[in-house]
This record gives structure tokens, sequence and C-alpha cells, in this order.
């Protein structure tokens, strides 16, 4: 393992290089994990649009096969992590088994992917609180207001001590998982046409046209399983609360996407759930709990819908913050960025530079208009998920070469047999979603966005590339600490104010 260095004080300011040690559990860990994905955001945002868009009955089918392959992504994935303690858990892994360029690209496309879901949430926000005001107080309120609100909340939480973020996620967490597990068992007790139909869960769903956009809808869902390692740094034991949160993150996705999913199929019949998905959107899920349950219940899922979008909203800052923070701290961004707070050890500037951005997209969508749900948050959101998709593909490949190069006693299921699977199983998904982009975004197969969004993944990877090879040239001392994290700071005293002058600049 590492020692993080003590902190030191640079003459700009009252901050450090390191994160808080030892300030995370098991719990908190998968708190942030599980919240990053947000299952209730996931239940009425991605399955209703999911099946709306898609015209696929089998998403629940979908979302095990892709709960399958990203088990075997993790087994490969928690083996390395006690080899790369490091708050930027793509760009550390990619650099121990592809290069430090490679690294750097995969860092900045980490970056641009999680910022990419960050400022879509606000879109979903404001969708989210608009019915609840409209129903409580007969209000209506433009969902860039809500929005400005829940960014000024994010913004404060940011800057606080981490176990703070990971009690709010907590308490948010386990009431919408509640109302899931309500609402599913309650629609799985009411089946349409008197009777259940498990049609969704037929495998020959996943030979029709356009599974790649069911893969890539079942992915969106899915993201924040991985951003356990994220937090290894403030973890207590990470070789073992790593490993333990991303599994555990994983398998309770994995149940409730399921179940909610089958649910939804369930009580609005397989041969309804398309259309009812169109005309409710992400309003399916509480017309269904409306008929069964009640309006009290609808009420409750509605705020917790609200509260699960922003528990999303503080896990993907902080996680977007803490690549920004490695990434500074290791020189491949500037070094402000790898300063923390003196006072509790938060990645000062990259939450600060997170809280910016947000707040140039709410008032960028506020002057143009369009609809927050599906230019917001849908766009931006998918978006970011294939991102993700590429970075979980050059993980698994990573992990074998790392193995490869070093020689271990790791077994050779976790080290090889399993992350050869995901390797080719990511790669599979990959091309079928590339294929179905235009479905995945719910886009005419000629708009230029559909080439804009892969083109900007391969843009970043590029210069990032171009980057990593430039320090190489030029600056070697920095370029030797690419993927080290804390080490990188304890060995030359970069971002500590200890380096020359001419490090500091």
């Amino acid at each position: 393992m590492y020692t993080t260095p003590k902190p030191g004080r640079t003459g700009r300011g009252r901050v450090t290089s390191a994160l808080a040690k030892d300030r995370l559990g098991v719990p908190a860990v998968t708190y942030f994990a599980v919240s990053m994905g947000s299952p209730l955001l996931a239940t009425a945002g991605v399955i209703t649009t999911g099946y709306a868009i898609t015209g696929q009955v089998g998403i629940p089918i979908g979302f095990v096969v892709m709960a399958a392959v990203l088990a075997l992504f993790c087994v490969g994935y928690v083996t390395m992590a006690p080899y790369v303690p490091n708050a930027g858990a793509f760009n550390a892994y990619v650099s121990k088994g592809l290069g430090r360029p490679a690294g750097v690209a995969a860092g900045w496309m980490a970056l641009l992917s999680y910022n990419a879901m960050q400022v879509g949430l606000y879109g979903a926000l404001g969708d989210a609180a608009k019915p609840l005001l409209q129903a409580w107080f007969g209000v209506d309120i433009a969902w860039w207001v809500i929005a400005l609100i829940g960014w000024a909340v994010v913004a404060v939480l940011g800057m606080q001590h981490i176990d703070l973020n990971g009690k709010v996620l907590a308490v948010l967490l386990a009431a919408e998982v509640l109302v899931i597990l309500v609402y599913a068992i309650s629609s799985l007790f009411h089946p349409a046409e008197g009777g259940p139909s498990f049609a969704a869960l037929e495998p020959s769903h996943l030979f029709e046209p356009g599974v790649g956009a069911l893969l890539a809808l079942a992915l969106l869902a899915f993201i924040g399983f991985e951003t356990a390692v994220v937090f290894s740094e403030e973890a207590r034991s990470p070789g073992r609360t790593v490993p333990v949160a991303t599994f555990v993150a994983l398998g309770v996705m994995s149940v409730l996407y399921l179940l909610a999913s089958l649910a939804m199929s369930v009580a609005a019949g397989p041969a309804n759930i398309g259309a009812m998905a169109h005309e409710h959107g992400s309003g399916l899920v509480f017309h269904l709990a409306g008929e069964q349950l009640g309006p009290v219940m609808v009420g409750i899922g509605r705020f917790l819908y609200f509260t699960s979008v922003l528990a999303c909203m503080i896990a993907v800052h902080n996680t977007a913050a803490r690549y920004a923070f490695a990434m500074g701290r290791e020189r491949v961004l500037p070094a402000v960025f790898g300063r923390t707070s003196h006072r509790n050890s938060s990645p000062k500037i990259g939450s600060i530079s997170q809280s910016a951005l947000g707040l140039a997209v709410i008032v960028v969508y506020a002057v143009i208009g369009g609809d927050p749900l599906r230019d917001l948050f849908y766009l931006w959101n998918s978006a970011g998920a294939l991102g993700i998709l590429i970075l979980l593909t050059l993980t698994s490949i990573t992990v074998l070469v790392f193995f490869a190069r070093n020689p271990s006693r790791e077994p050779l299921f976790r080290r090889v047999v399993a992350p050869a699977i995901s390797s080719v199983c990511t790669v599979i998904a990959l091309v079928l979603v590339l294929i179905n982009l235009d479905k995945v975004f719910d886009l005419p197969a000629s708009s230029p966005v559909l080439l804009a969004i892969p083109g900007a993944y391969v843009l970043i990877a590029v210069l990032g590339l171009l980057w990593g090879l430039h320090l190489r040239a030029h600056k070697p001392d920095i370029y030797a600490n690419i993927g080290l994290g804390a080490k990188s700071a304890a060995r030359t005293g970069l971002g500590l104010g200890l380096g020359s002058s001419e490090e500091q600049q």
C-alpha cells in the first residue's frame, strides 16, 4: 500500500495535496456508488425512456446481461485496485497497463464523461420538482430556477467533509430504495390482462434490432458502480472496502433495476408498455402507482424521485471533482486542481470548477430553452454513458496487460479469465452501441450530433495522448508521476509547495 504525505501548505492558501484518509467504510463508499446510479431516477427516467424509444420489450433481460458483463469486469477491476491507490481510477489503471500517455487520454475522457452526466442531471432535477410544486403549492416554476437551488445545495456540500456527503446520501438512498421495492411489488401483484407475463425476460429479445440501444440504456442505469475505486484514498482498509463496496453496489443495482423494469412490464402488459411509456414519460411509474396504491404513495414517490436526482448530483459532483484533483496533482491538468482544502481535505478547486460549469450550463439552457428531460438530461447522460463504456472497455484490456507484465499470485480466473471475457463482452457492447447510436440518442440517422459526440471522445483522447507524449519528451519528472496518485506528491512535492519555483508555475 502507500503512505499519504502529511498535509503541507502552499503560499497561496490553506490547501494540501492529500485527500482525507480513513473517512469512509464499506457502507459509505457503497452509498456513493449506488447514489450515482440513482435507482429511482433510473427507474423513472432511464427505464421508461428505454421502453419508449427503443421499441424493445426486453429491457429486463438487457439488465441481466449487462449485470453479468459488469460482474466479470469487476473481478479484474477490484483485483487490480490494490495496485492503483489513486482517486482518478480510470486514468491510473490505464497508465499502469497501457502506458502513461494512454492514461492521460483516459483521464481526460473520464472527466468529460462525468461532467456530461453532471450537467445533464440539472435538467432531471427540474423535471422531478415541477409536478411536486404544482401539486403541493399550485405554482409553476421554471425548471432552471429549481436547478439553481439544487446547484447551490450541491456546491455547498461539495466543499464539506466527504463523510458528511456520505451521511446525506445514506438517508436519501434508503428512502428511494424502499419506495422502488413498494412500487415494484405492488405492480407484480397488479398484472395487466388478469395474469402476469414475464415475456420481457425471454433471451430472444437480445437478437432483435436495436439491441445496442437496449444495452446502452442498461449501462446508463449502472453508471456509478465503478466509482468505489475513486474513493480508495479516503477509504478505511481500501484493499477490503473498495472490492466489497463495488460488488455490493453492483448487486443492489442489478436487483433493483431487474425488479423495477420487470414489474413495470407486468403491470402495463408487454404489448402496451412502449405506448404507455411514450404517453406518460418519466411519470409512468407514478401513474401505475397511483392506480394501485393511491395518491399518497404517488406523492411520496415523486418527492423521493426529486431527492434521488439530488443524491445523484452530489455523488457525480464528488466523483468528477476527485478526477480533476487526481490529474491536477499529477500535473496532467493545471496544478491548481491538485489542491485540497486544509480544513476538510476536500478537492477544493475541482469542486469549485464543477460548480462553475454547472452554473454556466443552467444559464445557457435557460436562455435557449428546450426540454430539460430530453434535451439536457437524456442527451448529456447518454453521451456520458458512451464515454464510460469506452473506458470500461479500455480498463478490461488494461487489467489483462497489467497482470501479463507483472507476475502475480492472484488466481488465474481473477487476473486472466474474467478480464478476458469482460474485454470481449465490452468490445461487443461498444460496437453494438455505435451501430445503433441513432436509437441510443433517439435522433434521426442524419443528425450531426451522432458524429459530434463520438468525435468529441476521439478528439479528447488524441489530445490526451499528445499531451502525455509532450510530457514524456519535455517534462520527464512530471511524466514519471502519472498514475502514482498520492505517491506523486510524496516523491516530488508537486502541489505541496515543496518543489522548485519552476515546478510550481
